[in-house]
């Protein structure tokens, strides 16, 4: 049986609701020219430039072209500003990790056959390193300094879309762990392996002429023994 068959597509969960407060637009108001996703753009850039505690919402609405309390049509406060650069952030991620799990079944099935577990981790840490280092890729680091930023609820939102993530590569591991290929426990393999990948986020400079299909090979070799 491919290990395709064993992996499900993960579901993806609503936004939290914001408590009340000042009066928010109608959505046909306050979504003219995209200009909600403009503000998450832009406040993921600054976050990660700048920090957090660093970056007012006066930056943020001068820097999206806004005026300085126009953020707070959109978003109750700077602390929700944050948690939705999060929780959309990791919604992209899902939605493209299932695309590009969806395109590899689809150009196997044309090719004739069906994607190994190995193909599978391949296809998986390839559109890793996309979510990391392609376009719109400022989240993650946000993610990785600024989670104290969070309330509880907060996290536990970005959890929940994190773990949902992070579930389609469990039978992945699991498979290559039992052909020997994955020679570490599968948990603790994972765990590791997201540590080494979005560190990347920090290191990675595309004028070194190395492409995310040279670093995702990197990642086979280091982590997957070939079998014979």
């Amino acid at each position: 049986m491919s290990i395709v068959t064993e992996l499900s597509e993960p579901s993806l969960h609503e936004p939290v609701r914001r408590a009340r407060g000042r009066p928010r637009k109608a959505v046909h108001e306050r979504d003219d020219g995209n200009r909600r996703q403009e503000l998450l753009r832009v406040a993921a850039r600054l976050f990660r430039q700048q920090g957090f505690a660093a970056t007012s919402t006066r930056d943020i609405a001068s820097a999206a072209g806004m005026r300085s309390g126009s953020p707070f049509y959109h978003f109750e406060n700077k602390e929700a500003l944050l948690a939705a650069v999060m929780q959309e952030g990791m919604q992209s991620a899902l939605q493209r990790q299932a695309a590009a799990m969806a395109a590899a079944v689809d150009l196997a099935a044309a090719q004739g056959h069906t994607l190994s577990a190995r193909e599978c981790f391949r296809v998986l840490v390839r559109s890793h390193f996309e979510v990391l280092l392609g376009p719109d890729s400022d989240f993650i680091p946000v993610m990785l300094y600024e989670w104290r930023s969070l309330s509880p609820e907060q996290r536990g939102e970005v959890n929940r879309l994190k773990d949902d993530y992070e579930a389609v590569w469990v039978p992945v591991l699991k498979a290559l762990h039992a052909s020997g290929e994955l020679q570490g426990e599968p948990g603790l393999a994972r765990m590791m392996l997201f540590g080494a990948l979005n560190w990347s986020a920090q290191w990675y400079d595309p004028a070194r002429e190395a492409t995310l299909d040279d670093l995702t090979r990197s990642v086979l070799q280091l982590f997957l023994k070939t079998t014979t």
